[in-house]
């Protein structure tokens, strides 16, 4: 009666049918179902505590020289990091860890770079995990336990963890990871932003008193905020195509460079140089003058407590693994390359028993122990290592942002900048042409000078510490504005 609903039916189908094609064509062109399992993984890898230091690069280098060193960073971990999908797509198919592919390029000195870089990774990182849990346990619980007390507290509470034989991350623990970052993240903005607006008019956030130091030390924190190149080669080996790694790498890091840009630029925009160089820490105390919700203080720094939890023992484990291989002679499977023992070529025909061996053979050995014994040794051990982090967090415990600085210039740009530009350009030299090698050659100098600058700098402050002055609450900013925030009128009236 006026509608024809056969047809109007019809053409509600066709509709629906182009638009999953659409859809479908969508996703072969730009990322698969299986691209996007990858890239969450990936996003879970570098989304971590780097973040928390962010603004502080702004406070010390401004807008200019922290904007252009965020797009010149994710620039350069962006082609460090697709090298290293590069040199694994051309490696044969027995190289399966970062350790193979330092190996299989530079023989075993590559090997024992790799597995260097790792460990310093390794070891440094959960430190860091210490120091900020105890800090954050210490304001979440006040008149309770000191920030030394709490940092023992939490290293005791996660040996369980540290002791199971062996620890297999899953995706699961890896999104609650990344997510208790992103969550605090933004909680801590959305404080600081509501605390901070309706700033009276004629004032303006200070800008930063620039000097060499202070530009160059934004390095550090964007290093370790990029620390992506020693994880490629195991997300890599899942990927049924793996060809199409750096389309994912280059669309998951891509994202990752907006998060960090927004980040920075919403935790400097109403504080400017006087945030703090833990994100966090801005929005607990009265140094910016407003007392913050308390709901919004404990949600920040519980999301951020749940990161340092599951983050540490994941992170700490491969070095359990080294030190048991170095010193106790476990795990010498898991060490070695050896291509004529354990590889069979795949994609060589051969009957179905030959194929049932490859793919056994190729699979990766687990983590086990003899007899009970060497796993009360390696419980020993283990234990050693996280009594002496947690030595080392009690030290450091006032220098957080020191620490993630010396992290990012020293281990991180020598695992994840360094190595992979030098293995790409060992493995493709032949083919490369001369405005590649020289962009590489360009970024090798540039990243080995400020990795040493910048961890020269921050080891000072980590190793000779020296007294600051505790009238001085913005170091970043002129010595008009070190001592009061700017948006205290009758401080600055007289």
């Amino acid at each position: 009666m006026g509608c024809f609903p056969g047809k109007a039916t019809n053409e509600m189908a066709n509709l629906v049918l182009t638009f999953q094609f659409f859809l479908a064509s969508s996703t072969i062109v730009f990322l698969t179902l299986e691209d996007l399992k990858i890239s969450f993984n990936l996003f879970c890898v570098v989304y971590g505590i780097g973040t928390l230091g962010m603004p502080a690069n702004y406070a010390r280098a401004g807008y200019y020289w922290a904007t252009a060193a965020v797009f010149l960073m994710a620039a350069i971990n962006l082609y460090s990091t697709v090298c290293v999908s590069k040199v694994m797509l051309a490696a044969p198919k027995y190289v399966k860890t970062y350790g193979d592919m330092g190996e299989w390029v530079y023989g075993k000195p590559g090997r024992y770079l790799t597995t260097l870089s790792q460990l310093l990774v390794c070891c440094m990182v959960p430190i860091a995990f210490l120091v900020l849990g105890g800090s954050l346990l210490d304001v979440l619980f006040p008149d309770t336990f000191n920030a030394q007390t709490w940092i023992v507290l939490m290293a005791l509470s996660l040996l369980p963890i540290c002791m199971m034989p062996s620890l297999k991350e899953s995706a699961g623990t890896a999104a609650a990871g990344a997510l208790g970052t992103l969550l605090a993240d933004f909680v801590a903005l959305y404080v600081l932003l509501h605390s901070m607006g309706g700033i009276p008019e004629g004032l303006s956030p200070p800008s930063p008193a620039l000097t060499f130091d202070g530009v160059t030390s934004v390095f550090g924190n964007l290093s370790l905020g990029y620390s992506a190149g020693v994880v490629i080669p195991a997300l890599q080996r899942e990927h049924t195509h793996p060809e199409r790694m750096p389309r994912v790498i280059l669309f998951t890091l891509g994202v990752c460079s907006v998060l960090f840009l927004f980040i920075s630029i919403a935790g400097v925009h109403n504080v400017g140089c006087q945030i703090p160089g833990n994100l966090l820490f801005a929005i607990t105390g009265t140094k910016l003058g407003f007392t913050a919700p308390k709901g919004g203080i404990v949600l920040a720094f519980l999301f951020m407590q749940l990161h340092c939890t599951v983050a540490f023992a994941v992170i700490l484990f491969p070095t359990f693994y080294i030190f048991e291989r170095i010193i106790l002679g476990f795990h010498k499977q898991n060490f070695t390359l050896e291509p004529e023992a354990n590889y069979v070529d795949l994609e060589t025909p051969a009957d179905k028993d030959v194929i049932e061996k490859a793919q056994e053979l190729n699979e990766e050995k687990p983590i086990i122990y003899a007899t009970p014994r060497d796993y009360l040794k390696a419980c020993i051990m283990r234990f050693v290592q996280v009594a002496i982090c947690t030595v080392i967090a009690i030290v450091w415990k006032d220098h957080f942002n020191d620490l993630l600085n010396f992290v990012g210039a020293s281990s991180t740009a020598l695992g994840c900048m360094i190595l992979p530009v030098l293995f790409h350009l060992k493995t493709f030299h032949k083919t490369m042409g001369l405005f590649e090698k020289i962009c590489s050659v360009s970024i090798l100098v540039a990243i080995a000078f400020l990795a040493v600058y910048v961890s020269i700098q921050t080891g000072k402050a980590l190793f000779t510490p020296t007294d600051s002055d505790p009238t001085v609450v913005f170091p970043y900013c002129p010595a008009e504005y070190q001592k009061m925030v700017y948006t205290n009128t009758t401080y600055y009236k007289h």
